[in-house]
């Protein structure tokens, strides 16, 4: 019996519905599904951890709700491990941390050769924790964001038209009429 069904009134955990907490728990098995985390006894016990930890926080926050009290414990689980193992200090703060570490996940093969290390505390296999490092070297460059100017765009000979104003449209007028009437004695002179 979990420490917080205690006292509970019948529906409620951690003073919130079930149906709150059923919705704060499939947006978190989904996101380790994502992940490619396919072992049901894993994925329970993870989404376990995470929604136990929101439903500490709970208690003090009671203004928020139980799916984002689990997204942010969830990404903040998740966000600690990838420092953990990748050895990123604290206090530099990457906001693309998580961004890489998922990548390096997937190119470490973490879902079919690592799936019971994920999340799991230190020590980790000096193979994984390798493959790990190397993959999140190559997860991707630091990103820089870029700006494009707005350049003019190029219409060709359209502008000419308009450059001449309304001489260029009768002067093209002119040439349609003259091709039509072209036509028309063509036309008469073979019948």
């Amino acid at each position: 019996m979990s420490a917080h069904a205690v006292g509970e009134q019948p529906g409620y955990v951690a003073g919130r519905t079930l149906e709150d907490w059923n919705a704060a728990y499939a947006k978190v098995e989904a996101y380790f599904q994502a992940l490619r985390v396919g072992n049901r006894l894993l994925l329970g016990q993870l989404v376990s951890r995470v929604l136990d930890r929101a439903m500490d926080r709970a208690q003090s926050e009671p203004e928020t709700a139980p799916m984002e009290l689990a997204a942010e414990e969830m990404e903040r689980v998740v966000t600690d491990w990838f420092a953990a193992i990748l050895e990123v200090p604290p206090e530099e703060s990457d906001p693309l941390l998580t961004t890489r570490g998922r990548m390096a996940l997937l190119l470490a093969d973490m879902p079919d050769r690592w799936q019971d290390q994920f999340l799991k505390p230190a020590p980790w296999p000096t193979e994984f924790v390798t493959s790990m490092r190397e993959s999140f070297l190559k997860a991707g460059p630091e990103f820089q964001i870029s700006r494009m100017d707005p350049r003019p765009i190029d219409l060709g000979p359209m502008t000419t038209l308009t450059a001449w104003g309304r001489i260029g449209w009768l002067r093209m007028l002119l040439a349609w009429v003259a091709f039509a009437g072209l036509l028309v004695i063509v036309f008469s002179m073979t019948r």
